[in-house]
């Protein structure tokens, strides 16, 4: 791994859990990123559902998919990611990828918040099959504030141990505010 970005830390790990035919969500599409990485790894025998309030984030997705020649396994969904449990069945999805914040070289003022953020994340864990794993990339700082942070971490740290394997990891030495990375790995 030559990246040292939060994302490219984070796609180490979905590498791993992701396998030809599965269903994965992006959960934040944003410019489609993950998306396409989620794409590429299911395969055309795989599903991914990708979610943003933006239609400007989804015609990002959109055209970084075509530009890649992704395969044509990508459904995009124009709504919250609080509404994911809409799209897919409890138990049934390998993957799901969150960045929580806004969206790069977006309208700042348009982020996520912690009202939508662990209701989603809550639905997320449902629709996850056993072995299953999430990804969060948690932003904070002067654009998006502190609140959504704070509240994810609080939140995660209810987590039944039992059934979730939480890590958390941090650029000790990184000025600023760094991301946040977190993996969920539901174990029952």
């Amino acid at each position: 791994m030559n990246s040292f970005q939060i994302t490219e830390w984070c796609h180490h790990f979905i590498r791993e859990q992701v396998k030809p035919g599965d269903l994965c969500i992006d959960a934040t599409a944003g410019n489609g990123h993950d998306t396409l990485l989620l794409s590429q790894l299911t395969g055309p025998d795989g599903t991914v559902l990708a979610f943003d309030i933006q239609q400007k984030a989804l015609d990002a997705t959109k055209k970084r998919l075509s530009d890649n020649h992704a395969p044509d396994n990508v459904r995009l969904c124009a709504d919250s990611h609080s509404h994911m449990k809409n799209y897919a069945e409890k138990g049934t999805v390998s993957c799901i990828v969150f960045n929580f914040g806004y969206l790069p070289f977006g309208d700042h003022t348009i982020c996520t918040q912690s009202s939508t953020s662990i209701p989603a994340i809550q639905q997320g864990l449902e629709l996850l099959k056993t072995g299953g794993l999430m990804s969060l990339c948690i932003y904070s700082g002067q654009d998006s504030g502190f609140e959504e942070r704070d509240a994810l971490l609080n939140y995660l740290k209810t987590l039944d141990s039992k059934k979730y394997l939480v890590i958390l990891s941090c650029y000790y030495n990184r000025p600023n505010h760094p991301p946040i990375p977190v993996l969920i790995r539901k174990l029952t």
